[in-house]
């Protein structure tokens, strides 16, 4: 499974949905929480991407529905933004129990400001990011604005907030009224990075600003120019997760280990939605995935293109191989490749689907001071790169279905 489904319960016994993604090898470095933003949802495509990211960097992410939104129990009505971060508390704490303490908090929206808060009771956590945040949790309330006088003088009211209806009460104006980021930045004493749109409409870029300026070293700041809020733009929220991945890994590094042992050289996950395949070749990560065009998100190589990626790579390393070995001045090799399905030139039924055959078009550039002979020979070489044998020989695939325990 591409995440494993979890609950746990928050500090008033209700049972809050989450999910655990690790990295397909099962064997992550560090564990990290997510934050979604404001009436969000643990499923939002842009912290499935960011998640995407972190795993392959070798991350494992915990990611859960706030206290009754999603498929977590309670009331969202008598929640607030100080539940929101005892919520996340509980959830390092079940990370703890079950697996391994949190080493970094990652909050989007509100779900940034609360990681701030909750970073100072969680003693494992080495660093924070956010994405969006507001610099103070009483931003948030120009979405409520229509009804704030209604909530005040009656102490509820129900509100519209991206096209869905939620029961706001009194209560939570005043608890975000009265929470104070500043002294949480000055004193929070671990690495931070805030992440921004300059472009954000939701959440004005002077609200990184501030953050910054609040906090101390080290932090760091990253523009997500160009993104909306909500890093709509599959793009955006990929970027994001792999700066975070590359940035975290400066204050959480991965230990030294052997090389992986794993039963087979290659192994392959996927899940049962879209085509986004988590792929680790040893100790590699990489994504395989579908072009759009044929329902896929297009996060990676395709598997035939993955096939004639081997095939070129190996055609490269050949070919330097052999002239190093001759002390050829082969400076530089460029392979392009493509793969098509066509007729065989002597096919008799060229009408027939199943005379079709694979094609693999390799076009070579060799650059360096070589006379025609030389060429000509590195040529017949390319021919005899071990994947170009493989291709050509007859292959065997020997599969068996390995008993669940």
């Amino acid at each position: 499974m591409p995440s494993q489904k979890i609950e746990f319960r928050n500090s008033h016994g209700d049972q809050l949905a989450a999910r655990l993604k690790l990295p397909v090898d099962q064997k992550p470095y560090a564990y990290a929480i997510f934050a979604h933003c404001f009436t969000c949802g643990k499923n939002l495509a842009a912290i499935l991407n960011i998640s995407r990211a972190l795993t392959q960097k070798g991350i494992a992410v915990l990611r859960f529905d706030f206290t009754g939104l999603g498929e977590s129990e309670g009331e969202f009505a008598d929640t607030n933004f100080s539940s929101n971060a005892e919520d996340l508390v509980q959830a390092a704490r079940y990370l703890q129990e079950h697996h391994q303490a949190p080493a970094l908090l990652v909050g989007h929206s509100l779900g940034g400001a609360a990681v701030l808060c909750a970073a100072h009771e969680l003693p494992s956590v080495k660093a924070v990011a956010t994405i969006g945040a507001p610099y103070s949790p009483s931003h948030i309330s120009h979405l409520i604005e229509d009804e704030t006088e209604k909530i005040r003088e009656e102490g509820v009211a129900q509100v519209k907030i991206g096209g869905r209806s939620f029961t706001v009460k009194k209560q939570f104006l005043e608890d975000i009224r009265e929470q104070n980021l500043e002294p949480k930045l000055k004193q929070l004493g671990r690495a931070l990075l805030i992440l921004h749109s300059p472009q954000d409409m939701a959440v004005e870029i002077e609200n990184a600003a501030r953050m910054y300026r609040a906090a101390h070293h080290p932090k760091s700041y990253i523009s997500l120019d160009g993104a909306d809020h909500l890093l709509s733009d599959k793009k955006d929220s990929r970027y994001a997760g792999e700066v975070i991945g590359a940035w975290v890994s400066r204050y959480v590094p991965r230990p030294e280990k052997d090389e992986l042992k794993v039963e087979k050289e290659v192994a392959v996950r996927l899940g049962d939605e879209g085509f986004t395949t988590d792929v680790m070749a040893r100790r590699h990560s990489l994504t395989a995935d579908e072009p759009e065009s044929v329902g896929g998100n297009d996060y990676g190589p395709s598997p035939y293109e993955l096939v004639t990626a081997g095939l070129g790579a190996c055609t490269a390393m050949t070919l330097q191989m052999y002239a190093r070995r001759k002390k050829w001045p082969l400076k530089e090799v460029r392979v392009q490749l493509e793969h098509f399905k066509d007729h065989a030139e002597d096919c008799e039924n060229a009408e027939d689907p199943k005379s079709k055959i694979d094609h693999f078009s390799r076009t070579i550039e060799l650059e360096g001071e070589l006379d025609e002979e030389q060429r000509q020979r590195l040529l017949e070489i390319a021919n005899k790169c071990p994947v170009h044998k493989t291709l050509h020989n007859p292959i065997k695939i020997i599969t068996d279905l390995k008993q669940t325990e």
